[in-house]
């Protein structure tokens, strides 16, 4: 339970060894704001409806960068208000989180639908229901650990009831579930960074009570973490992949003391981020605003329900400019792709589809051609749809279990509306465990 108190003598000298993270951030210059059209055009070209989940991704990262767009925001906050009215029993622990801090960005009218529809302790609810599930399924969550942490940053920022002990227990560096297979998942890490951040300062600030020992093992978790995610960075400066990178330099920020300087290029980062911005990389709307803080120098730490947006980008607005559509001369109207659906045994199709088309385009054309061995499901996220069931095996977080999607034998980094396809590539769908 939250109660104020003072530090105790051990808690300050603890508080003494402890370091004071202050912010080493790198952002594009306002000379280059025109660098990051391409992803401010995705989220305002980008078709928000009831069915899609990119809408409050959208909107958290508007606010937190202080960019004024009131057509744009409107439609958001629509699409956020009618989840909250209409949907919130079916919204996930780490959604509602991110629904809470897109609401509560900073102070405005909306932030009462927090407050009105008892966001927050329907927050603690959804993270107790999580940890419940752990305790009686080998430490599986409903969700992952992504959403987990998301759960702790809210209830953290917004003032909810969380346990610290728990999340000390659980949120060991070494806990499988920062991993996907045998790989970490720096996206994960790096938003158990930002909430393992949040709480430590709410201990150092005297806003929660708790075991001296809880916040000693809270800085040494930050710090492996730390040493995990730049474990993962690449030559070129993108830290896992180009879609975990963004979420990687938010923890990097609020984490500066935990790492030498010349472990990091944050520059060489940001030139790399803004090159692949130029080729079209962050095409969907959620993977544009996950991005877009850490290059406006922001971390989901900023979100503060007692000040107003303040825009950081001066005069710098979104475009309203449709997108132009280029066909090269020559270019193929349709290609061919092997697809497989791999489980005991290896299903084979040979499929035509038109020129341009992405990873679930292929998997539609081949339940058309065979609905018992290439039947699948799917659910939205806001990540756009992901693959719950194909021959009627289902995913389960219980068991770990999830469906894979690769090429050449390769997984994908980009989700199955978003990876588009090329002619003659071997595309894989295969059942696997985490």
């Amino acid at each position: 339970m939250k109660q104020s108190h003072q530090l105790s003598l051990v808690g300050l000298l603890l508080f003494s060894l402890i370091p004071s993270q202050l912010c080493e951030i790198c952002e594009v210059s306002e000379e280059n704001y025109i660098r990051l059209k391409p992803l401010l055009n995705t989220m305002n070209q980008s078709k928000y409806t009831r069915r899609t989940s990119s809408s409050v991704n959208v909107l958290l990262s508007l606010q937190l960068v202080g960019i004024q767009n009131q057509n744009l925001k409107q439609k958001l906050i629509q699409q956020v208000e009618y989840i909250v009215k209409r949907r919130l029993s079916q919204v996930s622990s780490g959604k509602l989180a991110l629904i809470i801090l897109a609401l509560g960005a900073c102070r405005n009218s909306e932030e009462n639908l927090i407050y009105d529809y008892h966001l927050i302790d329907k927050l603690e609810n959804k993270f107790q229901a999580e940890i419940e599930n752990m305790e009686a399924h080998n430490g599986n969550p409903l969700t992952n650990y992504y959403q987990l942490s998301l759960d702790i940053l809210a209830l953290c920022l917004f003032n909810g009831n969380y346990s610290t002990t728990k999340v000390v227990n659980y949120f060991t560096p070494e806990n499988k579930n920062y991993y996907f297979g045998n790989q970490f998942s720096v996206d994960t890490g790096a938003m158990a960074v930002l909430a393992l951040t949040c709480v430590k300062r709410s201990l150092i600030n005297g806003q929660v009570k708790t075991d001296e020992s809880n916040l000693k093992n809270i800085s040494i978790y930050i710090k492996s973490l730390i040493e995990k995610i730049l474990f993962e960075k690449k030559e070129n400066g993108l830290i896992g992949n180009t879609f975990s990178t963004g979420e990687a330099m938010q923890a990097l920020f609020v984490s500066s003391d935990y790492y030498h300087e010349n472990d990091w290029n944050c520059q060489q980062t940001l030139n790399t981020v803004l090159t692949e911005i130029s080729q079209g990389a962050f095409s969907t709307p959620t993977a544009a605003a996950q991005v877009l803080p850490a290059l406006m120098g922001k971390t989901f730490l900023d979100v503060n329900k007692d000040s107003s947006c303040v825009s950081a980008a001066g005069n710098f607005s979104i475009s309203t400019q449709e997108p132009v559509t280029v066909t090269t001369p020559g270019s193929q109207s349709s290609i061919s792709v092997n697809y497989s659906v791999r489980i005991n045994e290896t299903y084979f199709a040979n499929v035509t589809v038109p020129n341009g088309s992405v990873f679930l385009d292929v998997m539609e054309k081949a339940q058309k051609m065979n609905d018992t061995i290439f039947g699948f499901t799917m659910e939205e996220s806001s990540w756009g749809p992901y693959i719950t069931s194909v021959q009627g095996l289902w995913a389960s977080n219980n068991d770990r279990t999830y469906w894979e999607l690769l090429s050449g034998g390769k997984p994908l980094s980009q989700g199955v509306s978003s990876y588009v396809v090329h002619d003659g590539e071997n595309l894989e769908v295969r059942w696997s465990k985490y």
